[in-house]
């Protein structure tokens, strides 16, 4: 998992990224390859 400070650029690399809010914190997920997780500053 990445530490990004930008999560929007993240996003917007695979096409079934989601980002999800979970305990505060901003994450990005992504089902089909979970290559692309990522974790808000």
């Amino acid at each position: 998992m990445k530490i990004v400070n930008s999560l929007k650029t993240m996003k917007n690399r695979h096409p079934a990224s989601q980002v999800v809010r979970r305990r505060g914190r901003y994450y990005v997920i992504n089902k089909i390859n979970p290559r692309f997780k990522a974790r808000q500053g």
